[in-house]
């Protein structure tokens, strides 16, 4: 098969998901760990995942195809990045939450719009180029910082909490994969309604989790919790990799 003709991206299926919003948590959580706890700073933690996720980048792009660790460690660092970059904009440079989400919200249209104008499909299931996976993770990356932001308006800006903007966030989830299934709109809507909302979802877990009690959380450790979710995710990826080595063997 010519490998131009290979899907460069995961298939969907219940681990994607799993794997997408574990992924998410370790975004926010481990930013904070690397930040705060190991006292980096946000502005060199920022530079630092910026520069890891570059090289995981170049790593994932030279495999023409779908390969499991490089594209979820790809994921994941996307889900750090693009967590710092919504903080060192309201920490540093005292933007506005409403701002980035509006700003973040007409990037990733403009992106959505010049990827469709290009190549007049937006499915993830012909991600089988290189213009195509350049706009797939761009998309992703802007996700990212427009979850962190929606995440971070709802549960702190509106003060709605972390548990119950976990329960809004996951009914979003919830209604999109209903409205896919009665054929109410489209497959690629639903996934990327459902792609976009995973990162307040992953967020708001996150920070339930380590957040202390009398701000709403359940002040689990931050290490723990990245050790517990890598833990996690790797195996989870691990598993998908031999499963895909097997399936390539038949």
């Amino acid at each position: 098969m010519n490998k131009e003709l290979l899907n460069r991206v995961a298939k969907l299926g219940l681990l994607f998901w799993v794997i997408k919003i574990f992924s998410t948590t370790v975004g926010e959580t481990a930013a904070d760990y690397v930040s705060t706890n190991l006292n980096l700073g946000l502005t060199k933690t920022t530079i630092l995942m910026g520069v890891i996720t570059v090289l995981v980048a170049i790593w994932n792009f030279k495999q023409k195809k779908y390969f499991a660790p490089s594209y979820w460690a790809l994921i994941v660092m996307m889900s750090i990045e693009g967590t710092l970059i919504t903080d060192i904009l309201v920490e540093k440079f005292s933007v506005s939450l409403l701002t980035l989400d509006i700003v973040f919200a007409i990037a990733m249209g403009l992106v959505f719009y010049f990827w469709y104008k290009k190549e007049h499909t937006l499915s993830i299931h012909s991600i089988n180029n290189d213009a195509r996976e350049r706009f797939y993770w761009i998309i992703v990356l802007t996700t990212f910082a427009l979850g962190t932001c929606v995440g971070d308006t709802v549960s702190e800006y509106l003060q709605v909490g972390y548990l119950y903007s976990l329960i809004i966030f996951s009914s979003v989830f919830i209604i999109a994969g209903v409205l896919y299934y009665f054929k109410i709109i489209n497959d690629v809507l639903a996934f990327w309604i459902a792609f976009i909302v995973t990162r307040p979802i992953g967020a708001s877990l996150g920070d339930l989790f380590i957040q202390d009690p009398k701000d709403g959380g359940l002040g689990v450790s931050v290490a723990l919790i990245n050790i517990i979710f890598f833990i996690v995710i790797i195996a989870t990826v691990s598993f998908l990799t031999i499963k895909s080595s097997k399936n390539a063997t038949l």
